[in-house]
């Protein structure tokens, strides 16, 4: 790939899914596979698939398809999962839980090796064997460990002057699930994950798809009512 060529956001968000589809396809022990094939079990059109992958160099053959082991292992090498990556979670209440517990971080090269928090109750606990730190504690494991990413779920409050701090003790990577949007220097990044943004795009669609039904879920003070309807109809 030519270092000096740019790849659209779209492209990058889009390799994700190729690596988990490619994956699934090895599982199932599926050795080559066509555009086409691979566009009706994606969604996304067969010329789309080819112009995402000519951006890397194509890995397809003309009259063959794509071989499913290679292009998940080159598209393995393009997003970085071929090493590990060091990983904290700042603040260890359900959401920063859940994410220690989710055990396909490992699979992918993500280690999570720490929790941070200011709860006295859970500091010293383990959570699937991470360790819950004091988080005056966070700038000296820092500096005494890699860490390439800092996962924050605390709350919005906290999060703006913890990232800036995370930042400037040399962490160039956080996923932030905060609710709040980081204003961080330029060489550290941030990939914000706002839940309740794909849920609302959901409701959207099932409104505009069932637009007379949802008529029935009317909000009047915050609580849901049915429309009032006309007996003589």
């Amino acid at each position: 790939m030519d270092s000096e060529k740019r790849i659209s956001p779209a492209v990058i968000n889009r390799l994700p899914r190729y690596y988990r589809y490619l994956g699934d396809l090895l599982e199932s022990d599926i050795t080559r596979i066509s555009s086409k094939e691979l566009s009706a079990k994606m969604n996304i059109t067969a010329s789309q698939i080819r112009q995402d992958l000519n951006n890397f160099g194509g890995f397809g053959q003309q009259g063959y398809g794509y071989n499913v082991e290679y292009l998940h292992n080159e598209i393995k090498k393009i997003l970085g999962l071929d090493r590990l990556y060091n990983m904290i979670v700042v603040g260890g209440g359900n959401i920063g839980q859940a994410l220690v517990n989710y055990t396909n971080f490992e699979k992918r090269g993500f280690v999570i090796k720490a929790v941070f928090d200011i709860n006295p109750r859970i500091i010293g606990m383990t959570i699937r064997g991470v360790e819950v730190h004091d988080v005056d504690k966070m700038e000296e494991y820092i500096k005494n460990n890699s860490i390439d990413v800092a996962i924050l779920t605390l709350p919005r409050s906290k999060a703006v002057k913890v990232a800036n701090d995370l930042a400037k003790w040399g962490v160039k990577g956080m996923w932030n699930f905060s609710h709040v949007d980081l204003q961080v220097p330029e060489d550290v990044l941030v990939e914000n994950v706002h839940l309740t943004d794909s849920l609302m795009t959901l409701l959207y669609k099932i409104n505009e798809m069932y637009s007379e039904e949802s008529e029935l879920h009317h909000l009047a003070n915050g609580l849901p009512i049915k429309p009032i309807v006309d007996l003589e109809d």
